[in-house]
C-alpha cells in the first residue's frame, strides 16, 4: 500500500510538474518549455530553470501545448507532403523564398536542363520538363521542397545569315529540403541483426533523361556498417555484382520494406529493399 500511495504522488507531482510548462513538438522531439514569442519565423523559448532564451524555426514546429491546455498549430509544418521514394515527386514543392526552408534539413543538391528539339519547340512544355525532373531528384532524395537558387530560361532563337537557329532552353539549380527525416533508432531496431536483404525494385534518372526509369531486379545488398551522419541514416553496403562498397542513405522504411538512395556517374537510383 505505501509502495502504491507513493507511486501515486510521483506520478500526480510529474503531471503538476508538466502543467508547468509549455511543449513544442517538432518534427523529431517534445520540448518541454516556456514560450517567450512567436515570431514571423520563429518560436522563442527558455527551458526550465533558465533565463537563456533559444529559438527554433516555425517550419520544424508541428504544434505547441501551452500550460494552460490551449494549442497552437502551425501551417509551415503541415504544409509539408510526405515522400516515399521518387514516384511522390509530384508531392514537391518549390520556393524562390529562403526563409521557407529555414529550420528543414538538407538533403542535397538538384539541377536539371531541358531543351526542345527543335526552334519551333513550346517553351513552356521545355520549362515544364526541367521542374519535373528536378522534382523527381528531389523525391528520389527524400526531399519535399527545394529551394531554387537559379533559373536560366532562353526563348526559340530563328537562325539567319550570320547565326545558326537554336530551340528553347531551361536551366535550374536548386537545394533539396526535407521536414522530416528517418528515425535511425527506429530503424535500427527495425532491422536488428540483419545485414542481408533483397533488393526488389530500381527506379534511376539519368543526366540526359527527361523522366523515370523502373526495373524489376534480383540482387543482394550486403551490409557492412550504418552510421547516423547528422541525422542522415548512411549504409555502407555491396550490391550482388558490384566490385566495392559504396555509401547508400536511407530515404524512407517501413514494416516490408526500406527505400534508398545513391548517385553514381550522374545518374540518381532508388532501390526498393525488401525487410
Amino acid at each position: 500500500m505505501k509502495i502504491k500511495l507513493i507511486t501515486s504522488i510521483a506520478i500526480v507531482n510529474s503531471l503538476f510538474c508538466f502543467g508547468q510548462s509549455d511543449t513544442i513538438f517538432t518534427n523529431t522531439e517534445k520540448l518541454s518549455c516556456t514560450v517567450k514569442e512567436i515570431t514571423q519565423d520563429a518560436v522563442k523559448f527558455s527551458y526550465p530553470g533558465e533565463d537563456l532564451m533559444n529559438s527554433i524555426y516555425k517550419n520544424a514546429v508541428i504544434k505547441i501545448i501551452f500550460k494552460n491546455g490551449r494549442i497552437q498549430t502551425f501551417a509551415e509544418a503541415t504544409s509539408f507532403k510526405k515522400i516515399n521514394g521518387a514516384k511522390d515527386f509530384g508531392n514537391v514543392t518549390i520556393s524562390q523564398v529562403e526563409s521557407e526552408v529555414k529550420g528543414l534539413f538538407k538533403v542535397g543538391d538538384v539541377s536539371s536542363k531541358a531543351k526542345g528539339t527543335t526552334s519551333l519547340s513550346n517553351q513552356e512544355r521545355v520549362k515544364e520538363r526541367a521542374y519535373k525532373k528536378l522534382k523527381i531528384q528531389a523525391a528520389m532524395q527524400g526531399a519535399n521542397i527545394i529551394y531554387l537558387t537559379s533559373q536560366r530560361t532562353e526563348g526559340n532563337k530563328q537562325g539567319g545569315y550570320f547565326q545558326s537557329s537554336s530551340s528553347a532552353e531551361t536551366n535550374l539549380t536548386g537545394i533539396a529540403y526535407t521536414n522530416t527525416i528517418p528515425n535511425f533508432n527506429d530503424f535500427m531496431q527495425l532491422i536488428l541483426d540483419k545485414r542481408t536483404f533483397e533488393a526488389t525494385y530500381e527506379v534511376n534518372l539519368w543526366s540526359s533523361a527527361s523522366d523515370l526509369s523502373e526495373n524489376i531486379i534480383n540482387k543482394k545488398l550486403s551490409i557492412r556498417n550504418i552510421i547516423n551522419e547528422n541525422g542522415l541514416i548512411i549504409i555502407d553496403g555491396k550490391m550482388s555484382g558490384d566490385t566495392g562498397y559504396i555509401k547508400y542513405r536511407v530515404v524512407s522504411f517501413s514494416k516490408d520494406n526500406f527505400n534508398i538512395y545513391y548517385e553514381d556517374k550522374n545518374t540518381n537510383y532508388n532501390l526498393t529493399i525488401k525487410m
